[in-house]
This record gives structure tokens, sequence and C-alpha cells, in this order.
């Protein structure tokens, strides 16, 4: 078997859920509801960053060794993403959504599973440009502690800075990137203007629970990596936490269409996963 391949053999089964099991209880990280297959790649990322040969080498040094928990929780997330990533989904954005938060006095947005803060100064650039980022405050929420640390500096590699231009002039820009951020030193740092509205916050959205009520939610490529309970979990939670009327917006191959919760929302721009929060009050049981 591959080192990338789906666990199939029932001691590496057994030792995955073992594994899972001591990193919820010991650290309250709750990975397993995950995708399977996601689970088995990302498993073999921890080991090979520990050095270990097997899975169970690696949980008896997550267990007795708590300096390795950052590496554990590097290995086990996902922080890959770009500025303006899909430039028609913030096109939309800009050309049908903001339109009708514009008519709020205030806004809150959440990003949730921001990474490393791609998305967040996308969509925050993307406010300011339309003259929104003054009654807005962003909720930035992550569990890998590294990248909410990486987010909330707003400091990018300058050799990145090429596509994310690209992506951003693709997505319907008003100007140039550069007019959001200082370059030095091989590196670019965003606006603090832009990073004075965010509030960054740890928040697992396999355990954690509503914690304000929201106009828009962007929660794109994380998702995928969640098995059809949790995913339901989510778009209840997301449910909750959207006012009447608000909006939601997922990957490029993220669906709410087939989840025990699609009755709360309705289709907006589906061709680029957008739904609005429905007045419905059913909802399924299923967390």
């Amino acid at each position: 078997m591959s080192p990338r391949a789906v666990r199939t053999n029932p001691v590496e089964q057994i030792e995955l859920d073992l594994f899972l099991e001591a990193l919820h209880l010991r650290y309250h990280y709750d990975f397993r509801a995950y995708s399977r297959a996601s689970l088995a790649r990302r498993a073999d990322f921890v080991r090979e960053r520990l050095g270990c040969k097997t899975l169970s080498d690696a949980q008896r040094r997550l267990l007795h060794e708590p300096s390795v928990l950052p590496d554990v929780i590097d290995a086990m997330t996902v922080q890959v993403s770009e500025l303006f990533r899909d430039p028609p989904y913030y096109a939309a954005l800009r050309r049908e959504v903001l339109p009708h938060l514009r008519t709020y006095s205030s806004l809150k947005v959440w990003v949730a599973g921001c990474a490393n803060g791609e998305e967040l100064y996308s969509l925050a650039i993307l406010f300011h440009e339309e003259g929104l980022l003054d009654r807005t405050v962003f909720y930035a929420t992550e569990i890998n502690r590294r990248a909410l640390a990486k987010a909330s500096s707003g400091v990018y590699e300058i050799g990145r800075l090429a596509g994310f231009s690209r992506n951003y002039q693709q997505a319907g820009g008003r100007g140039s990137l550069a007019d959001h951020y200082t370059a030095a030193y091989g590196r670019a740092a965003f606006d603090r203007n832009l990073r004075s509205r965010v509030v960054f916050s740890e928040h697992d959205l396999a355990t954690d629970e509503v914690f304000s009520e929201m106009h828009l939610i962007s929660c794109r490529n994380v998702l995928i990596y969640f098995d059809e309970t949790l995913q339901n979990r989510v778009f209840r939670l997301f449910a909750d936490s959207l006012v009447r009327g608000g909006f939601l917006g997922l990957g490029a191959h993220e669906t709410l269409r087939f989840s025990d919760q699609a009755a709360l929302f309705a289709d907006f721009n589906e061709k680029e996963r957008i739904w609005r929060r429905t007045a419905s009050q059913e909802f399924s049981h299923a967390r």
C-alpha cells in the first residue's frame, strides 16, 4: 500500500481511531468526524513530521510530549490558499451580495476556517473598496494556532503577490492590489486598517457553537474534509449564526444541496456556491 492510500489494514484503522481519541481526550481537538480518506493522509503526515515509524509511536509522543501538539495540528489541517482564490466567487460577492449588505448600518462577517488569512484579506479588501469596511467586523476563526497567528500578522512572501494580483484583477478589483499592502525585505504586509476590523479567535467547527449573529459567512474548501454527519452539523451551525436573509459562501467543490439542512437555505448563486438563509425554522436534528 502506498503511504498516501486509504487505510484498509485493520491494525492501521485501530491505530488511527486510537490516535484521534487521544488527540480529542488529551487536547480537545476533535477530528473524528473528518473524511476518512483525508484522515488517513493527514495521519501519515503526522507520523512523518514526528519521525515515527507507526502512528502508535506518534500517539505515544502526542500523549507524553505536549510540545509536539503544534506540529500535529499543522499536519492534521490544510492551510493552502491564495488571495481571491476562484475570482468569480469574489466578483459575485461584489456584484450581487454586497448591494444587499449595504442596506445594514453595521455588518458582521465570519471567515470560518481562515487558515493563513488569504480569504479574510480578500474579503476585507473587497469591503474596503465598496465602502463597507468601516461598518464591518470580521471574525476570522481557525483551530490551528500557528495558522491563526500567520493570519493575524497579515504578512506574506513577496513571491506570492503576482498570483494574488492576477486573482484580484479577475475578481473585479477597483485599483491595484499594491494599494493594500507595503512590501519590504521580501515580504508584503497588508494594511493595518484592514486588520483593525478583524477579531481573530480559535473555533472548532466540529465542537464549538454559535458566538454571534452574522450577515455573511464564508467557509471555503473546509467542508470537503468533513464526513456527511459533520457537514450537517456545520450547516446547522451556520444557519443558527446567520440573520434571516444572510449569506453563506462555500468552496467550488462544496454544496449543501443534499444536506439535511438544505431547507434552511435558498439558492442565491449556485454556480459560485452562494446561498441565502431562509425564514424557515425547520431543521433536522442530525448533528
